[in-house]
């Protein structure tokens, strides 16, 4: 079982950092908001640099990265933005420090590759959740935000059920029950890293897709490389999150063409991803999916109360 992190503790410290792409940060804005919540923010070198289309260099990023694990006095790490940056660093990253210094990491999109590497190679649970500028201080409607604080402050824990909001309706392309690590993120990534030592650990787990800006068969091109490489014939059930910009009729038929030979349960239209809200997710964690009853349910705690 992946193991938990600590806690988001009262008054504590936030890491910003910026591990794939740039983007323009108000940091009087930023600074604000985290101390309303009540934390400190720490914004890390990289945050305020750009190297085309990286938010600096690989050597700035990596650093960044590894500084805010390795500090005793950070207590969560936020990604700035996605965009793409994350899997040059994948082959640099030192799994004995991170596994030393577990904490929260949120991030989403091009963070999914960071998801795959931490979990596979340092064993904690990380959060696929919204990122500080184009959610937290983008204003995303809730639940996003509580989403991740509830999770983050172990507010959530073993035993309880992960919310979702009724407004947004959730869709049952296969019904059944399955329990399993819940891992994954954005589609994109995850066959991006196929073939390398970071490729997704597939034995059982409950597979959590989302994406953007992706047609139709493109999604279905990613479908089936992670069909052909066995690894969809390994998962216990599958978690569809947001899939912007395609079709939802044609996205149900092609989840029902590509899942319904494998017998296992599936539950599409999750609010998580490039989307608004957006809900955190802890990767990692063991989870219970009801796709009849459109539930998931903690199996185990996320964070502990050191």
């Amino acid at each position: 079982m992946t193991t938990a992190v600590p806690a988001l503790r009262s008054e504590g410290t936030i890491a910003l950092i910026a591990p794939a792409g740039p983007a323009a940060l108000d940091v009087e804005k930023a600074g604000q908001w985290v101390r309303t919540r009540g934390y400190d923010l720490r914004i890390f070198a990289g945050v305020y640099e750009r190297d085309g289309y990286l938010a600096g260099s690989d050597e700035v990023r990596l650093h960044d990265l590894h500084a805010a694990f390795a500090d005793p006095e950070i207590d969560a790490i936020f990604c700035l933005r996605g965009g793409y940056g994350t899997p040059r660093l994948l082959d640099c990253l030192d799994f004995d420090l991170l596994r030393a210094n577990p904490k929260p990491f949120v991030g989403y999109s091009d963070i999914t590759a960071l998801h795959l590497a931490i979990n596979r190679y340092a064993g904690f649970v990380t959060f696929h959740g919204p990122m500080l500028n184009a959610d937290l201080l983008g204003d995303k409607q809730q639940p996003t935000e509580s989403s991740l604080f509830s999770l983050l402050r172990g507010q959530l824990g073993a035993g309880n059920l992960i919310t979702h909001p009724a407004a947004y309706p959730l869709t049952t392309i296969e019904p059944g029950i399955a329990c399993g690590r819940l891992l994954g993120g954005n589609l994109s990534m995850i066959a991006a890293v196929m073939g390398t030592p970071y490729e997704i650990d597939a034995q059982g787990i409950i597979l959590f897709i989302e994406d953007v800006n992706e047609p139709i068969y493109r999604i279905d091109r990613l479908l089936t490389h992670l069909r052909l490489a066995g690894k969809l014939a390994q998962v216990a059930g599958v978690l569809v999150g947001d899939v912007a910009g395609v079709d939802n009729v044609a996205l149900q038929r092609l989840l029902k063409q590509t899942f319904e030979p494998l017998c296992i349960p599936v539950l599409a239209g999750w609010r998580s991803g490039h989307c608004d809200p957006n809900l955190t997710l802890p990767m990692g964690a063991w989870v219970r999916l009801d796709a009849g009853e459109q539930r998931v349910v903690l199996e185990q705690d996320v964070v502990v109360t050191l």
